[in-house]
């Protein structure tokens, strides 16, 4: 199967920048979002990284950015869905784009933590389904493809060939797994700092001066948290059972219900687009 036309569900951080791939790479891209303002937010972050990649923004204008599930999902060879990491959402929206896309479409969630057979079912296309995480899209260039035990094997190849001419590097998760690979190792690493905090045995600007000192970092966990999002953040750990992770999460979720989410609100535990991580003086 030749992939052609990609369809984003989710305008947020990282769909505005799978999508934005996508186009830059010579595949026609309609963006799907319900507000509005979440898709005129995805064109100015888009046109941010054009110019930071010194890239024309006429790139935007090749993309189709909408509001009407039936209009995005039009002739979708392939549906790459980015909505909030919420269970419940995720299979609603699943359930939606189920009922209405092409025969053809292959589905896939970006979902950071979720496992792909929790979502399947409800978009009715249980052997076409498979996970395809990307992370930072342009500086950590890495997808993920986590298949559920009833997707069609076609599908790992027809990925593996869609990652790289993304210019990603795929790789395999051979059995569902939490976090993949890479973020498993994150949350663990995430979690260790949330607990030294949670546990007032440092501040939120040592613990990260700590990691970026010692592993010549240019952003320690809480700075990785910001980029990441404090709302993608919480919806993991307060998954967790554990008591250390429900105590971090319940000080993630004291700054998301401050509207503090990180990079994409302005302030999350740094305040951006000048974060005081980024100072020269803050390491010394």
């Amino acid at each position: 199967m030749e992939i052609t036309n990609v369809c984003i569900l989710g305008a947020g951080t990282l769909g505005s920048r799978i999508a934005l791939q996508a186009a830059l790479s010579g595949y026609s891209v309609r963006v799907y979002d319900i507000q509005d303002q979440a898709l005129e937010s995805s064109k100015k972050v888009m046109a941010k990284i054009l110019r930071q990649l010194s890239l024309p923004t006429q790139t935007l204008e090749s993309m189709l950015f909408t509001t009407d599930p039936a209009i995005a999902v039009e002739d979708a060879d392939i549906i790459s869905e980015s909505v909030t990491e919420d269970l419940a959402l995720k299979r609603k929206v699943w359930a939606q784009f189920g009922a209405i896309a092409p025969v053809k479409t292959i589905f896939t969630t970006n979902t950071s933590y979720l496992l792909p057979s929790q979502l399947a079912d409800a978009s009715g296309r249980h052997s076409r389904f498979c996970a395809f995480h990307f992370h930072d899209v342009f500086y950590s260039k890495v997808v993920d493809i986590m298949p559920h035990p009833g997707t069609d094997a076609e599908l790992e190849m027809i990925l593996m060939d869609f990652g790289r001419r993304l210019n990603q590097v795929p790789v395999v998760v051979r059995k569902e797994n939490h976090g993949y690979i890479f973020n498993a190792m994150l949350l663990a690493f995430i979690g260790a700092a949330g607990k030294l905090r949670t546990k007032e045995v440092a501040s939120i600007e040592d613990i990260d001066k700590s990691w970026m000192v010692n592993f010549h970092m240019p952003m320690g966990p809480f700075g990785i948290i910001d980029s990441i999002g404090l709302d993608t953040a919480w919806h993991v750990t307060h998954g967790l059972e554990d008591s250390a992770s429900q105590a971090f999460a319940a000080l993630l979720k004291t700054y998301v219900d401050a509207g503090k989410l990180g990079e994409k609100s302005g302030e999350g535990f740094y305040t951006y687009p000048a974060p005081s991580y980024r100072h020269p003086d803050f390491l010394k």
